[in-house]
């Protein structure tokens, strides 16, 4: 199969052009990915692909993040929870997220991004319908547990961005796509989309005569569930499973064959690619060698160039988890996007408990806008990291996403440990100060951004022909980070030790990453 006419071909990603923001995608003849991200252009399957992604993770959260909003004025007194009834709730969301990451990633290798997509939408449609069956503490962790199928869908989200477009520039294009969602939804605690939607209409529902009792568990079968449901026709109706076409068709590229040709001997050039990967679906795609040109060889350097998504096997798998370079992006995510989480949980109420006596006024409310600003930085931050990472990836190829990724997790772990020592230091003399607080943990968010950014970067050159599996993978492990991170704040009583020590395990752990070696490019 040759590119179809009516793309537009490029032999090499072109200088940037704001137009390139609105025309249609200038595409990769060899592997079809697009060489620029037109977000403006919404007849473009590739703009339609990157939009579908981020909404589809957007509306996931509205049931998957609906329940903190409203456990305070509402679900905590109905159901006679206990404070350590709540953080066992929202520990075991985090925690079936974790679960469900894992194995959604193997469902994307096999049936693609968008079919995936579109699942987990519907499957986390039914508990969201069920959540006013909720009457103690055990329903609403069982509850919980199963809306987390919808933290999964950010696997897919990554994944079909990654599948549209090529490694100049997917770093900004994943990073975008989780980016906007943390900058509208991680603020769920004190802010954001889910936050506004889900207690505006509680508050409207009790004003209409509704019983608390009543109100929330409306609340959720008037949102979540038909939005839910309504995105995931969307993603069935409008959405591309791949640049080919059909995900069964993803074969049907030059790239497979010049992998083949690589396998075969045909060429001597060096992709790094291992023949074992290679499946009886390549084998059997309607592909011809006379359709790859000399002029598209010289743009093929590595094995991201040609990978294609592949089915696991069991066999793969062991090899997968056996590899250091799996782990790299996984434990480097754990630091940064779980030390995200942490803040956006947690920073609200030690900024209340050490102010609200010392400054007039200063409420629940105003710790919870001070903490949004850690959020708000995602517009900028979490782009800007994938951004930075492509361009790192021009001149020093895949080891400087690497270095890009853990300097970011390092930072972020240093200002952390100045945060936490200043803490400690002040706690007991109750003379610290906001602006000097809100400075330091504004450099470790921005740097945890920064990192959260520039490792989905580098997660396409990681395991390449199972980009799915390791999306989960890494997916998983920064929710990993976050019950990690949320269990030292649960037994350290000192908050100024709890921050430095997820300093000092961040600053570790992205230390030990360092030897692990990378693809060239």
């Amino acid at each position: 199969m040759s590119a179809p006419k009516n793309l537009r071909i490029s032999h090499g990603p072109p200088p940037f052009k704001w137009s390139h923001l609105w025309e249609p995608a200038i595409v990769n003849p060899v592997n079809l990915k697009s060489y620029t991200i037109p977000i403006f252009n919404v007849w473009d399957p590739y703009a339609r692909a990157f939009h579908l992604s981020w909404l589809g993770f957007f509306v996931a959260f509205l049931s998957w993040f609906a329940f903190p909003p409203l456990i305070p004025d509402a679900i905590k007194s109905d159901l006679h929870l206990t404070n350590a009834q709540v953080g066992n709730s929202n520990i075991i969301a985090l925690a079936a997220t974790l679960v469900l990451r894992v194995i959604a990633g193997p469902f994307v290798d096999k049936y693609g991004p968008r079919k995936v997509m579109a699942f987990l939408l519907i499957l986390g449609a039914v508990p969201s319908g069920l959540a006013g069956t909720a009457h103690n503490a055990p329903t609403l962790y069982a509850l919980r547990f199963f809306i987390g199928v919808l933290g999964a869908t950010f696997v897919p989200c990554e994944a079909w961005t990654s599948a549209f477009f090529d490694k100049n520039c997917v770093g900004l294009a994943n990073a975008l796509v989780g980016g906007w969602d943390g900058l509208l939804n991680h603020l769920y605690s004190r802010g954001g989309a889910t936050f506004a939607i889900m207690t505006t209409l509680f508050q409207s529902l009790t004003a209409r005569g509704l019983s608390s009792h009543v109100a929330w568990r409306a609340s959720f079968a008037i949102v979540p569930v038909p939005i839910l449901l309504f995105v995931a026709g969307l993603i069935f109706l409008l959405g591309q499973d791949h640049p080919a076409g059909r995900w069964s068709e993803r074969h049907n590229l030059p790239a497979t064959t010049i992998a083949l040709q690589q396998e075969n001997g045909h060429h001597n050039a060096n992709y790094g690619l291992d023949p074992k990967t290679y499946t009886k679906g390549a084998e059997a795609a309607i592909v011809s060698i006379e359709q790859v040109k000399e002029e598209d060889l010289v743009f093929v350097r590595s094995v991201v160039d040609v990978a294609i998504n592949e089915a696991p096997t069991l066999k793969a798998t062991l090899v997968m988890i056996r590899e250091p370079l799996t782990w790299l992006p996984a434990l480097a995510y754990l630091t940064t996007f779980g030390v995200e989480l942490s803040i956006d949980g947690q920073m609200a109420n030690v900024l209340f408990t050490l102010f609200q006596k010392k400054r007039a006024g200063f409420t629940q409310t105003t710790a919870g806008y001070y903490t949004s600003i850690f959020g708000f930085l995602n517009i900028v931050t979490r782009p800007f990291g994938g951004f930075l990472g492509d361009a790192i990836y021009r001149y020093y190829g895949t080891k400087g996403k690497k270095a890009w990724t853990l300097a970011s997790g390092f930072v972020m772990g240093v200002a952390l440990l100045a945060g936490g020592l200043y803490l400690e230091e002040r706690q007991s003399s109750n003379d610290a100060q906001l602006n000097v607080l809100m400075a330091i943990f504004s450099v470790s968010a921005v740097f945890s951004e920064f990192g959260n950014g520039a490792n989905f970067s580098l997660v396409p050159h990681c395991n390449p022909y199972s980009n799915g599996v390791m999306s989960g993978i890494v997916g998983s492990f920064g929710n990993l980070g976050g019950i990690m991170f949320a269990l030292v704040f649960r037994f350290v009583p000192q908050v100024g030790k709890s921050f430095w020590i997820m300093g000092v395990i961040s600053m570790a752990i992205n230390v030990i990453l360092i030897p692990i070696p990378v693809p060239k490019l």
